[in-house]
This record gives structure tokens, C-alpha cells and sequence, in this order.
């Protein structure tokens, strides 16, 4: 084996090795599933919930690998309920780090009337 062929085979044998170095998969490098890094949580409360009178909600950081659309309860601390429903799609862009904003159900109460709430997620 001359030089050339010798510095040919150890280029690609080098090759090799940081092409399976860099891995595959969705990990993110942090242990998190490939979720953005440190998120821990996700929901809404206070400004994130329009014309909001003690409703929250949370999402649970497990739901947004999801494979089908999840409803939650947006009741919090109120004295009523509404429902929204979050798409695969919604739980991806969540998964990704970006916020969300979806339209509650309408409920009637008597202190209020009808009405419904534009809910804005985020996840930290």
C-alpha cells in the first residue's frame, strides 16, 4: 500500500465515523425527546385567556407527542367550564416551541351570558 492509497482509506474510515458520530433520530441533545430544551410545561392563565374571569389550563408536556387531537378543560378556578380541542398539528407546533391560540366553546352563565374565550398556549 502506497501513501496515497493509505491517506484514501484512513479519509474514509474518518468519514464513516463522524457520520455515525452525528446519529439520527429527534433527540435534541437534552434527554427531552426531542422537546425544545427545558420545557416543562405548557397552558394558559391570567392575559393568555381573553376577557378571562379564574379559567386555566395546563397541557401536559407528554400530550404533545400525541397522535390524535386532545380537548382540556379550561374551568381552572371559575365557577363554569369550556372546552378546546388541540390538533396533532397544534400539539407538533407546541412541541416545537411556538405558542397556540385556539377558540373555547361557548357556555352560558348567568353572570356572563354566552359567551367564549380565545386561549393562547405557550410552554416553557
Amino acid at each position: 500500500m502506497n501513501r496515497k492509497q493509505f491517506l484514501a482509506g484512513a479519509a474514509g474510515g474518518s468519514l464513516l465515523l463522524w457520520l455515525q458520530a452525528c446519529g439520527g433520530g429527534d433527540d435534541a441533545g437534552n434527554g427531552n425527546g426531542g422537546l425544545p430544551p427545558n420545557l416543562t410545561s405548557c397552558g394558559a392563565d391570567g392575559a393568555s385567556i381573553s376577557n378571562n374571569h379564574l379559567h386555566a389550563v395546563t397541557i401536559a408536556v407528554a400530550d404533545l407527542s400525541s397522535s390524535t387531537n386532545k380537548v382540556y378543560s379550561i374551568q381552572g378556578a371559575a365557577d363554569h367550564d369550556h372546552q378546546i380541542t388541540l390538533t396533532v398539528a397544534q400539539l407538533q407546533t407546541l412541541k416545537s416551541g411556538a405558542s397556540v391560540t385556539v377558540n373555547s366553546t361557548t357556555t352560558t352563565t348567568t353572570a356572563f351570558g354566552a359567551h367564549a374565550h380565545q386561549v393562547l398556549i405557550t410552554c416553557v
